[in-house]
């Protein structure tokens, strides 16, 4: 089926679920931190609501009309797809309890895409998480400054009695402000933000109970958060986000806090597994970006694992390339090797585009056999079981295609589990 007739089909649908259910939409949009931060909305409105959200990543002119009639997922073949759109045109007119709210993570990979989408999905609320010195997707933007120009059409759209949700520390999201007519809530570290977090601690010398705690200020009142399986200070603003569509949504603190209480990011996001040779694996494989990559390194830094004899573990990266930064390419993938190279004991550098990162990571003083290069991630798990040692942790990243979740399941204690643990296990990514 055309490719055009199957979005202009879904548009009608998806238009017409809306039209006769008339749910809260709440968009949330940016360069990186989207599906972290749905899915904390979700955690936080689930207790209370009625609410769906997308399932996975999908965030474009198919994936969120699929969202919208209640669909997980869609095909390749042209009956599969008349089967989605007669369950979508049934869910319009039979479903008895359609939800309330939907959350609704939308993607821009060019210009005009979020436009697209709020032509027709009209947000209670939009949410704009980060945009960064170096986003992702922009490949076919010719500028930062006009990443950001896409992705504050979200808030633009918004009516005045509806909420813009800006992350109050990136510079180029907290100028959004002035581009809508919306109420305005911000979040962040800073002490301006409407939702500030404050005395953010990370607990690592456990790593079976590792975790991070916060204290939330909002109007006067704070609250004290520790979430397990959490590790990370960048994971934090999408807590936050969540925190204030459940305020917004007349949600006190507690009621909020309580919510995220077994909160967990979704899997490939900086999960903690355990590896073989006694080692742990820190898997944020699901995608790639600089900030998320730095972030990750971040980590790594602060965390250690002792060996047998009681030493610190060494701290291996295996890397892959990160896509869709067009003219940014070179200067993202060197900015993270020279990070690794002050963090990191090995390097494993994987993709074309990854040279960049394993050169400058040598030109910072990583020793040069210290810095391996391979074209796949099945040869990197290969040799990677070789080269780890007891005690060892490994991070391991990379951009969805670059499949570096294939390096976890090389290494990782369970790999019978690989379907519950890592991402992109179903048959489709398998084949």
């Amino acid at each position: 089926m055309p490719k055009k007739i199957l979005i202009f089909i879904l548009k009608i649908l998806a238009q017409a679920a809306l039209w006769r259910y008339k749910p809260l939409i709440i968009g949330v949009t940016g360069s990186v931190g989207k599906t972290s931060t749905k899915e904390a909305i979700y955690a936080v409105l689930k207790e209370k609501f009625s609410a769906r959200r997308n399932i996975k990543n999908y965030n474009n002119e198919i994936g969120a009309p699929l969202t919208i009639l209640g669909q997980i997922s869609g095909s390749r073949s042209w009956w599969q797809w008349l089967k989605i759109f007669l369950i979508g045109f049934f869910e319009i007119f039979y479903t008895k309890d359609y939800p309330k709210i939907l959350i609704l993570e939308m993607g821009a990979d060019k210009i005009g895409d979020i436009s697209y989408l709020t032509d027709f999905i009209k947000c209670h609320a939009g949410v704009i998480t980060a945009i960064g010195a170096i986003p992702v997707h922009v490949e076919f933007f010719q500028s930062v400054d006009q990443v950001a120009r896409e992705k504050s059409n979200l808030i633009r759209n918004l009516d005045k009695s509806g909420w813009a949700v800006l992350n109050y520390d990136d510079e180029r999201v907290r100028a959004m402000m002035k581009k809508t007519s919306a109420q305005i809530f911000t979040y962040g570290f800073d002490e301006q933000a409407d939702l500030r977090a404050s005395n953010f601690e990370q607990h690592l010398d456990n790593l079976n109970e590792a975790g991070i705690s916060f204290k939330v200020d909002y109007q006067g009142s704070n609250v004290p958060i520790r979430l397990k399986d959490i590790y990370a200070r960048h994971q934090v603003y999408s807590i936050l986000a969540g925190m204030a569509i459940g305020l917004i949504f007349k949600m006190n603190l507690v009621e909020i806090g309580e919510a995220l209480k077994n909160h967990q990011s979704p899997v490939g996001r900086l999960h903690l597994l355990r590896g073989i040779k006694n080692t742990w694996i820190i898997d944020d494989t699901y995608n790639s970006s600089p900030s998320s990559s730095l972030g990750a390194l971040e980590l790594l830094e602060k965390i250690s694992n002792l060996n047998a004899n009681g030493e610190p573990g060494r701290k291996i990266v295996a890397f892959g390339d990160m896509l869709e930064l067009g003219s940014f390419t070179e200067e993202a993938h060197r900015q993270v090797g020279a990070r690794a190279a002050q963090v990191a004991d090995i390097l494993l550098a994987v993709g074309e585009k990854s040279i960049f990162m394993a050169d400058e990571a040598k030109k910072n003083g990583l020793p040069k056999e210290n810095v391996w290069y391979f074209a796949s991630s099945e040869e990197a798990g290969r040799e990677l079981q070789n080269l780890i040692h007891e005690g060892d942790i490994i991070l391991v990243k990379g951009s969805q295609s670059i499949r570096m979740e294939k390096i976890v399941k090389e290494i990782m204690a369970e790999p019978e589990r690989a379907k519950e643990l890592l991402v992109r296990q179903e048959e489709s990514w398998q084949k």
